[in-house]
């Protein structure tokens, strides 16, 4: 039985102090919610504070990136995932849409920063997804397939096993646009047929997949009812505790 996750990206939004008044508002609201893990994603400059105010809980602190090598050196603003565990972080965010599109992310750099993160203790939260030109030209499945193949290429069993991915259709990334639950689960099925083909069945049953696009506590229901969707990575409903505990809250 795979566990849920729902995992909150921050982007870059909250300062210190809102990064901490919204994480300890969060706290007691899900307390409760024994049926999924729970994970946020504040900036780099609220980890540690944020990680120290949830010691114990049942909420995990995430990085939303980290850089493709755990070996310190020269390398100005870069954020090794020893560093990010080191500050109390559990997962990293690895390869998401924005980062794609905006900061010149590519697939080689993707499987780089997976392979520093695992090796780091990290669980990796590998994105992938396609634009709106690339699913209407039909093309949705072979650029999905593609950044997968390439992101996790050469990863072990073991690795394997501390991989999350989210699928997020790049088109539905705060544009209030979602997939429809349909939409959700074919691709969420391609995706796992495709671990299965490259990292054996046992993986591919095992593997949690999360949707993320415009995943709001109205439509969270029933994405969740869909056989092959294992959680959600929520964007601009994570920001508020409320939003976000309802979505969390689910069933």
């Amino acid at each position: 039985m795979r566990k849920p996750i729902i995992a909150g990206n921050w982007k870059m939004y909250k300062l210190l102090a809102d990064a901490v008044d919204t994480a300890l508002a969060l706290k007691p609201l899900v307390a409760n919610a024994t049926h999924c893990e729970v994970v946020i994603a504040p900036v780099f400059t609220a980890l540690k504070t944020v990680a120290d105010r949830l010691e114990g809980s049942n909420i995990g602190v995430a990085s939303q990136d980290c850089a493709t090598q755990n070996s310190f050196g020269a390398l100005t603003g870069e954020v090794a995932p020893a560093m990010l565990k080191d500050v109390g972080c559990k997962y990293a965010i690895i390869g998401h849409s924005e980062r794609r599109q905006l900061f010149g992310e590519t697939d080689g750099s993707v499987n780089l920063k997976t392979k520093a993160a695992l090796e780091a203790g990290l669980k990796a939260i590998v994105c992938v997804g396609e634009s709106l030109a690339e699913r209407e030209s039909g093309n949705a499945e072979n650029i999905v397939g593609g950044q997968l193949s390439a992101g996790l290429s050469g990863l072990t069993l073991d690795e394997m096993n501390r991989i999350i991915i989210a699928y997020e259709p790049v088109w539905a990334i705060g544009t209030g646009k979602t997939a429809t639950p349909a939409q959700a689960q074919e691709m969420h099925s391609h995706i796992r047929s495709l671990v299965g083909k490259d990292h054996g069945n046992d993986v591919a049953a095992s593997v949690r997949i999360l949707y993320g696009g415009s995943v709001k506590p109205e439509n969270i229901g029933e994405l969740m009812s869909q056989p092959d969707v294992d959680g959600a990575l929520v964007g601009g409903a994570s920001l508020d505790a409320d939003s976000f505990a309802k979505i969390v809250n689910y069933k």
